[in-house]
């Protein structure tokens, strides 16, 4: 037999046994522990029936891939266990480096209360004493850089004689105590954001926020609290005030999401109460004003085995409540008043979804110089609901939702991202506000500083309700017009954009790059206050970006000029975008 092949049948073996080995160590863990992986008797012949209704979403995905094994040479040994866990968290900067050796940067170190080693520690999804598992550890690599008071993290394994395996988690911190400030212009409009976060209080990992908002629709006073492990725990807080100009919203979610691939059950509670005033637009202009109040509330709980074979599989059941209403604001346009419709749904509802094991990372993709984790498996989902009068509905009706997504390729070199979408209700005559969307995502890397980017998306609806109708324009898809200056109730938009990142790294603190781009898109269809566009916008145009290294804000600055090609009445020959994202 080859040494190739040698090597393939003894991964297949070590990791048969492994297996093997891992369902009898997991089996004897106390409750407390067995939730880092996974076993529940009774579930899995309900789970493998209940995944033929979302089959259909899952035509795309690839054959079941085995856990990989340890890699050669990384450990010894065929099931080391965990020794030791040592956490180092590092300053905002390295102060053996030169040019970050400065009065202001030893200040910001000093200032800076660094994140708490237990705050670390808790988010790892292996303990001492536990089975080494490389996928436990690429994926507490994950959870721990999608916070935003974490610059870069390194997971390393370190083997012993004794056959046992140390783990060393290394992390560097960003400064948290920041002013918020949130700005942009597109198509004559303004959006401007103003207050002070503190993403990391006291290095607890706690967000706090509060801030004054100003847009084309409103002006808002937000207070906003956010701890993703609440109590040292995974379960998750969010809640939220907001004072606005045309009423209020406030809101809370509260519960444990499935946070790993290998948790087994997940519980959630999601409140939201607003009163608002929807704008309409015709070609950028405000046509109508519809007072809206609405309020939703969501409890769920889910069920998993955890990950599987390379993937994992869960059902989640739940109940539902949605309640909206609309009134005449006093600049209601007449023929908005057919579309007022109030509805109130009461419905039980059941989920089921399916997750590939399959991440990639790498960087200078949507950010500049950082490393991001990409999702190139396949996600699918479904969920079926059932409102009735006799549930305290004001109708019958089914509520769908659909989801699925894959990736193709590797970042190094191409990746095609692809996601559909679909939500309705069925009533008795017929679909009601339904919505299908699809999009693609194209990344070419030319080399480490060059990459084109093809952007593509399209929605279709159909009865939708008031405020779920499309608009197009320059804070959405259409940098070189006014801002919802088309609407619709179908909707496409094509982006085309050669993308450069620089090692310019001003003051270690700023990342810079650049993009040429052309848009083209437009709506059609059914618009609540305008004639059905049958007109093609495009434009061209070029931008900088600007993005920090060393905040937890995770915005990066857009500087764009734009000049629309379609001829269009009424508007700028040049647009001027200035903006702030989260991505490039």
């Amino acid at each position: 037999m080859s040494v190739g092949g040698t090597k393939i049948l003894r991964d297949y073996c070590e990791g048969y046994s492994r297996n093997k080995a891992l369902t009898g160590y997991w089996q004897q863990k106390d409750s407390a522990l067995s939730e880092k992986v996974r076993h529940h008797d009774d579930f899995g012949t309900a789970t493998r029936r209940s995944l033929f209704l979302c089959a259909c979403l899952a035509a795309l995905a690839s054959p079941v891939r085995a856990e990989q094994p340890l890699a050669a040479g990384e450990l010894p040994g065929a099931l080391p266990t965990i020794g030791t866990i040592s956490i180092t968290n590092n300053d905002i900067f390295d102060l053996d480096k030169p040019d970050e050796n400065r009065a202001l940067y030893r200040l910001a170190n000093r200032l800076h209360v660094r994140t708490r080693p237990d705050v670390i520690r808790q988010q790892l999804l292996f303990d001492i004493g536990d089975l080494y598992s490389r996928q436990a550890i690429e994926e507490s690599e994950r959870i721990l850089r999608s916070n935003r008071y974490i610059q870069e993290v390194s997971l390393h394994p370190v083997p012993r004689e004794d056959g046992t395996v140390d783990i060393d988690v290394t992390t560097s911190d960003v400064w948290t105590l920041m002013p918020k400030l949130s700005f942009s212009k597109a198509g004559g409009e303004s959006k401007t954001a103003i207050g002070i976060k503190e993403a990391n209080v006291l290095g607890s990992g706690v967000a706090v926020e509060a801030m004054f908002k100003s847009d084309v629709d409103r002006d808002s006073t937000v207070l906003k609290v956010v701890d993703r492990n609440l109590g040292q725990s995974w379960y998750r807080l969010e809640t939220s005030i907001a004072q606005n100009s045309d009423g209020h919203e406030y809101g809370l979610d509260i519960g444990k999401p499935f946070y790993s691939l290998n948790s087994t059950n997940a519980l959630g509670l999601s409140l939201l109460d607003a009163d608002r005033i929807d704008t309409f637009y015709d070609r950028g202009e405000v046509a109508s004003e519809v007072r809206h109040r609405g309020r939703d509330a969501e409890m769920s709980f889910g069920r998993s085995r955890g990950l599987e074979n390379g993937w994992a599989r869960r059902l989640t059941f739940g109940a539902a409540v949605s309640d909206h209403s609309y009134t005449d604001s006093g600049s209601t346009d007449p023929e908005l008043f057919p579309l007022m419709q109030d509805r109130r749904l009461v419905y039980p509802f059941v989920g089921m979804e399916i997750v590939e094991d399959h991440y990639d990372k790498a960087s200078n993709l949507d950010q500049i110089h950082r490393v991001e984790d990409r999702f190139l498996g396949t996600r699918a989902s479904a969920r079926v609901g059932l409102a009735r009068e006799e549930f305290g509905s004001d109708r019958n009706a089914w509520m769908l939702d659909l989801h699925a997504q894959r990736g193709f390729g590797s970042s190094e070199r191409a990746t095609l991202l692809l996601a559909a979408d679909a939500s309705t209700r069925l009533e008795n005559d017929g679909p009601q506000n339904l919505l299908v969307e699809a999009s693609a995502k194209y990344y070419n890397r030319q080399s480490e500083q060059r990459l084109l980017f093809v952007g593509l998306s399209g929605t279709y609806g159909h009865n939708p309700d008031l405020e779920q109708y499309l608009p197009l324009g320059g804070d959405n898809g259409l940098r070189g017009y006014p801002v919802r200056f088309q609407s619709g109730d179908k909707r496409a938009v094509l982006t085309v954009e050669q993308r450069f990142y620089t090692d310019w790294n001003p003051f270690s603190l700023f990342r810079v790059g650049a993009a040429a781009f052309f848009d083209v898109g437009r709506t059609w269809g059914a618009s609540p206050l305008s004639d059905a566009s049958d007109t093609w916008l495009s434009d061209v145009g070029f931008g900088l970006r600007v993005g920090s290294t060393r905040s937890g804000l995770g915005r990066m600055i857009h500087f764009d000029i734009a000049v629309p090609l379609t001829g269009q009445e009424n508007i700028d020959n040049v647009q001027f975008l200035i903006s702030t994202r989260k991505s490039f």
